[in-house]
C-alpha cells in the first residue's frame, strides 16, 4: 500500500498564522503594560501614602505592687486574672507592731504640747513677775528720793538713807534677773504659737511617720485594671520593694509598631492609623494616631547591643517603634491584652506634622490619689491631738501679738532703770 502524505500548506496559509501570533502576544504585552501602568499610577497616587507592617504589639502599663515597710502578709485581697478599683485593698501586712509605735508617737505630740503649753503660760506668769519688780524698783526709788531730802535736812540719819540706796539696788537686780529669765522662756516661745512651736512639728513629724507606718500595712491598688503575675502568700515575710503582684489597666494599652528604616521618612505626628488584632481577624478594626517614635532603634536598648566594629559585619535595616494610640471606644468595646500581635497602615497623606515633639509636657502622664488620702488624715489626726492637748485658756493667751506687747513691756523697764539711775545719780552727789 503506497504511502499517504499530507500535501504542505500554502504559504498563505503560515503567513496567516504567524500574523496571529504576533497579534495574541501583542495582546498578551499590552495587558500587561496596562496591568503595570494601572499598578504604578494606583502607587504614585494611593499605596505610596501607606506603611504597613506586621511587626507591632500591643503594650501597656504594668503596675508593680510593692511595699514599703517590713512586715508578714496576714491577707491577700485579689488573684490573678481579677478585676480590681483603684484603692482596694490588694495585701494587708501585720499591724501590731507598727500600732505600738503609732500609740507611742501620739503620746509623745500629746506630751510636747503639753510642755509647750506650759512654756507659754510660764511665760506669762514671768511678764506679771517682771511688772512686780518693776513696781518694787519703782517704789524704792520714791522711798530713796524721799530719804535723801530728809537727810539733807538732818531728819533721818545717814544710815537710813544708806538702807534706801541699798533698797533701790536689791530692787534693780531682782527687776534684771526676772527680765532674763522672761528673756530665756521667750526665746522658746517668741513669735510661735503651740502649733508652730519647733518641738511641736518635731513630734508631729514622728507622729504622721509612725502613723503612714501604720497606714502602708494595707497595700491599696493604686490603679484600676486586672491582676497578674501574683507572686505573694499568706504568711510570707515580705521587705520594701519585694514585687507582690502587678495590675494592668486595659483600658490604657498602645501599640507599638516597628518600623523599618526607610518606612519612616514619610511619618508624622498625628497621622490616622489602621489597625487589625489577630485575636479578632480582619473583621475587627481599630483606629488610631501616631503619637511618638522612639528614641532609638530596638537594637540600641538591647542588653546586648549589636558590636559593628568587626571585620565581618554585614548591614542589616534596623527598625524603630512608633508608639500609636488606639480610640478607647474601640478598645472598650473590643480588649486587647499586652503583647497581642496586630497588622498595623499608617497613612501618610498628611505630612504637616513634626517628626519629634517641639514641646516638653507640663501635666503628669499618669497619676494616682490613693496615696494622697493617708496624708489628709494624718494632718487632720494631728490637728486633733495638738487640740485635745491644747486646752482653751492656752489657745486664747497664746499669739504673735503677746510678742509686740512683750516687746513694748522690755522697752518701758528699760526706760524706767534709766532713768532710776540717773535719779540715783542725782541724790548721791546732792
Amino acid at each position: 500500500m503506497a504511502e499517504q502524505t499530507q500535501p504542505p500548506a500554502p504559504p498563505e496559509d503560515a503567513a496567516a498564522l504567524k500574523a496571529r501570533r504576533k497579534r495574541w502576544l501583542a495582546i498578551v504585552a499590552g495587558g500587561f503594560a496596562v496591568i503595570g501602568i494601572a499598578y504604578g499610577a494606583y502607587w504614585a497616587l494611593a499605596l505610596r501614602y501607606f506603611q504597613s507592617t506586621d511587626d507591632a504589639y500591643v503594650s501597656g502599663n504594668i503596675v508593680q505592687i510593692t511595699p514599703q515597710i517590713s512586715g508578714t502578709v496576714v491577707a491577700i485581697g485579689a488573684d490573678d486574672t481579677q478585676f480590681v478599683k483603684a484603692g482596694q485593698m490588694l495585701v494587708q501586712l501585720d499591724q501590731a507592731d507598727a500600732k505600738i509605735a503609732l500609740d507611742q508617737a501620739e503620746a509623745q505630740l500629746g506630751k510636747t504640747v503639753r510642755e509647750v503649753r506650759n512654756l507659754f503660760a510660764t511665760s506669762a506668769s514671768l511678764q506679771a513677775t517682771l511688772d512686780m519688780r518693776q513696781s518694787d524698783l519703782t517704789k524704792a526709788n520714791e522711798d530713796l528720793a524721799r530719804r535723801e531730802r530728809l537727810a539733807n535736812s538732818g531728819a533721818i540719819s545717814r544710815e537710813e538713807q544708806q538702807h534706801a540706796r541699798d533698797a533701790v539696788d536689791s530692787a534693780k537686780s531682782a527687776l534684771l534677773a526676772a527680765q532674763q529669765q522672761l528673756v530665756a522662756n521667750r526665746a522658746r516661745v517668741d513669735r510661735t504659737t503651740i502649733e508652730d512651736h519647733p518641738d511641736v512639728r518635731n513630734a508631729a513629724a514622728h507622729w504622721r511617720d509612725a502613723y503612714l507606718a501604720h497606714a502602708r500595712t494595707a497595700l491599696p491598688a493604686p490603679v484600676a485594671g486586672f491582676v497578674a503575675k501574683r507572686a505573694v502568700q499568706l504568711g510570707q515575710r515580705v521587705s520594701p520593694g519585694a514585687a507582690l503582684m502587678a495590675i494592668v489597666p486595659l483600658d490604657q494599652v498602645w501599640v507599638d509598631a516597628n518600623f523599618k528604616e526607610p518606612q519612616l521618612e514619610s511619618m508624622r505626628l498625628g497621622q490616622p492609623v489602621m489597625l487589625t488584632a489577630d485575636i479578632y481577624g480582619s473583621r475587627v478594626k481599630y483606629h488610631g494616631k501616631v503619637i511618638g517614635f522612639g528614641a532609638g532603634t530596638g537594637s540600641a536598648f538591647a542588653v546586648l547591643p549589636a558590636q559593628n566594629a568587626t571585620g565581618n559585619w554585614i548591614k542589616i535595616v534596623q527598625r524603630v517603634p512608633v508608639r500609636i494610640a488606639l480610640d478607647p471606644q474601640e478598645l472598650a468595646a473590643h480588649p486587647l491584652q499586652i503583647g497581642l500581635s496586630m497588622q498595623v497602615e499608617v497613612d501618610t497623606h498628611d505630612r504637616s506634622g513634626d517628626r519629634l515633639p517641639q514641646l516638653a509636657q507640663s501635666a503628669p502622664a499618669y497619676a494616682t490619689e490613693v496615696f494622697r488620702l493617708q496624708e489628709e488624715i494624718a494632718e487632720q489626726r494631728v490637728k486633733a491631738i495638738i487640740a485635745a492637748n491644747q486646752g482653751e485658756a492656752s489657745r486664747l493667751a497664746q499669739g504673735r501679738g503677746r510678742d509686740d506687747a512683750t516687746s513694748e513691756r522690755f522697752a518701758q523697764s528699760d526706760r524706767a532703770k534709766s532713768t532710776t539711775a540717773a535719779t540715783g545719780r542725782a541724790g548721791t552727789v546732792n
